[in-house]
């Protein structure tokens, strides 16, 4: 039995989520804003993370913002852009000690709170605009973090893949953005989109902690100001008529990159789903995976091999790395590992071993605050009332029969392939 508690009210204009738990002596505040994934807006709400945490109206430095947090026994905000299917959330969280455990911090809360919603709906403006100084910088700021992901082959070669594979998709955007759009985005026309957002997005907030007793529902009465609710934008994905496609790219790099992108058909409301979480531990996920002891331990083709499932596209991909050479010999094996999986080449001890891996993994996932709202979220952007206990529920009963069902509806898509310009 759970003793994990979650409420789902709705408020006028967005959805209240109270977790409660008795497993943290902090409170979880976590507000997300879901809106599609868009060319046009990608790299604003990838910008505003970083201004959001600068400054507010009565804490006009990000020096002021800080101390005033620690003035909150610590409390800390933190604010960021993700994608999760076709969905491009904003997500502004804040995590403050429980009242409940700390002599002399009455109303911690309130005042955590109203923090919140400064933050939200108080941000330092200059004219029309925020303020054009923070954006000039902030912009810099986010110039480097684009920079540095081209740095990271891993990264840039799956972004490539799924650029590839997910040409005319709006999967294929990257949620940092493009550092053409920055010189374009102005204080005031990046307000203006924040105004949107925050009248115009789904809104979930989520509160996790031993809230039972703190009346959390009166006390964010006001934090969010009525507005209209919005739907979550259908996931959509796509099965593409056309054979599997290989990419070669070069790079500066000793190490090559080898990735393939699967279609899967398969989402976080689909019946089969858990049977596609075991599948992805025994093809890729963990050290005891087809892919980790036949690809990377048994032939030493790779520095490292694994797979990871998208739960709201319906997408598979395997990462590896392998030197250059290599190439020809790591892709045939890999592939090999897919096709034992459609045939059933795995025994009763690994599917059990595996089911019991993945459930300590979810297990773990809900031991971390941020963790247990995100499995939460997960229903909220697939619109399906799968929570994560029952999930785990179903983990557990899945059959070798249903990973092989599962196997056999994945398609290979697209093979990358970025290696040495010596290698080319």
């Amino acid at each position: 039995m759970s003793d994990t508690l979650e409420r789902i009210i709705a408020k006028e204009g967005y959805d209240l989520h109270l977790i409660h738990t008795k497993k943290f002596k902090t409170i979880h505040l976590s507000v997300k804003f879901t809106t599609k994934l868009t060319r046009e807006n990608v790299t604003k709400r990838a910008l505003l993370p970083y201004i959001l945490q600068q400054a507010t109206v009565n804490y006009p430095t990000a020096l002021e913002l800080r101390q005033h947090l620690d003035s909150l026994y610590g409390t800390v905000l933190s604010v960021d852009s993700s994608k999760k299917g076709e969905n491009h959330i904003l997500t502004v969280r804040l995590e403050l000690p429980n009242e409940q455990y700390i002599a002399n911090s009455q109303d911690l809360l309130n005042k955590g709170i109203a923090f919140l919603q400064e933050v939200l709906y108080q941000p330092k403006l200059v004219d029309n605009g925020f303020d054009p100084k923070i954006v000039a910088r902030e912009k810099e700021t986010l110039r480097s973090k684009i920079a540095s992901l081209k740095e990271d082959k891993m990264s840039l070669a799956n972004t490539r893949m799924i650029e590839e594979m997910c040409q005319n998709e709006a999967y294929r955007l990257r949620v940092h953005g493009y550092e053409e759009d920055l010189e374009n985005i102005s204080a005031e026309s990046l307000y203006s989109y924040y105004q949107e957002i925050l009248r115009e997005d789904h809104l979930d907030v989520f509160v996790v902690g031993d809230v039972e007793d703190l009346q959390v529902e009166d006390k964010l009465t006001d934090l969010i100001p009525a507005r209209n609710t919005k739907e979550v934008a259908d996931n959509v994905f796509t099965t593409i008529d056309r054979d599997e496609q290989t990419i070669v790219e070069t790079d500066d790099i000793k190490q090559a990159k080898l990735h393939f992108g699967y279609r899967t058909s398969i989402t976080y409301k689909d019946d089969d789903y858990a049977a596609l979480q075991v599948f992805n531990g025994l093809f890729g996920g963990f050290p005891s995976s087809k892919l980790f002891m036949n690809v990377r331990e048994k032939n030493s083709l790779a520095y490292y091999a694994a797979s990871r499932i998208e739960s709201h596209k319906g997408l598979m991909f395997v990462f590896s790395g392998i030197a250059p050479e290599q190439y020809e010999k790591a892709r045939d094996i890999i592939l090999e590992q897919m096709e034992e999986m459609k045939k059933g080449e795995f025994t009763e001890n690994d599917l059990n071993e595996t089911k019991e891996m993945t459930i300590n993994q979810l297990r773990e996932t809900l031991d971390n605050p941020q963790g247990m709202i995100e499995l939460h979220y997960q229903r909220v952007i697939a619109k399906s009332s799968l929570s994560p206990e029952l999930l785990l529920e179903q983990i557990s009963k899945v059959t070798k029969e249903e990973v092989i069902k599962v196997a056999n509806k994945i398609m290979l898509d697209t093979v990358y392939l970025l290696t040495s310009k010596e290698a080319e």
